[in-house]
């Protein structure tokens, strides 16, 4: 494995972000803070507690989930992208390296500057909600799984993606409605009966449920049929990069 080539990319991939530290950390915690005002306040003065646990408390797991995934499908799909819209992808290409070495090295980045922002974003909630974490070991394991997994998922978009406005398309219409749909505010035991099983055909319930149980061991679903599912979704990422970097679709065009 050539490592110097990850290594490279890595750290060119860091080295932008650090560029614009202010709007990549920032932008993210502040509207998360604005979740904690609007939401803590208005619905938290009406919904007490949830399963026992204070809702502003609640909340944290979700947001922090909504959080890491679109900013793990950003960065990474603009990480790919971005090459591919200057050319420098060839150069890339026709270096000696795998894609396994060109995966770790853009999705590592990705997946780096989510866990930051999500440790971030947890320091934040502290400051507004008393905030407990049963399992930490468990909740950096999803952390990073989610991070690792969405970074692929973005990195998929940055190849299939033809424009700047595609990389938007999938994030703002899909990946968002379902994040706000798969408890991040609420659990979907509230929910009667037929639509909480609705609810279970979306991915990002398991997402939330098992980091949530991590924290209050309170989840809507199961915490090994949550990693069970993202481990199912990492695994379908990675057949289709290892497809998409054999087939040459959309790199070498």
């Amino acid at each position: 494995m050539n490592v110097h080539a990850i290594a490279a990319i890595y750290t060119f991939e860091m080295a932008r972000w650090w560029r614009t530290i202010a709007q990549s950390i920032a932008s993210p915690v502040i509207s998360t803070s604005l979740y904690f005002v609007v939401f803590g306040s208005a619905i938290g003065s009406r919904i007490a507690e949830i399963d026992g646990i204070h809702y502003g408390a609640f909340i944290v797991p979700g947001l922090v989930m909504l959080s890491i995934v679109t900013e793990s499908i950003s960065n990474a799909s603009f990480g790919i992208y971005f090459p591919k819209f200057t050319g420098t992808i060839y150069e890339v290409l026709s270096a000696p390296i795998d894609y396994v070495e060109i995966l770790l090295g853009y999705v590592g980045a990705a997946a780096t500057k989510s866990i930051i922002l999500g440790i971030l974003i947890l320091a934040t909630a502290g400051f507004f909600v008393p905030l407990e974490i049963m399992h930490p070991f468990m909740m950096f394991f999803v952390l990073v799984l989610t991070s690792v997994t969405f970074s692929l998922f973005g990195f998929i978009i940055g190849i299939w993606a033809d424009g700047f406005e595609k990389l938007q398309i999938i994030p703002m219409l899909i990946v968002t409605p379902l994040a706000f749909l798969g408890g991040s505010f609420y659990s979907i035991k509230m929910l009667p009966p037929f639509w909480q099983k609705v609810s279970l055909l979306n991915p990002v319930v398991y997402l939330i449920s098992g980091f949530r149980w991590s924290f209050y061991e309170s989840a809507d679903v199961s915490l090994s049929l949550s990693l069970l599912m993202v481990l199912i979704f990492l695994a379908g990422c990675i057949a289709l990069v290892r497809w998409m970097f054999k087939t040459g679709y959309r790199l070498k065009s």
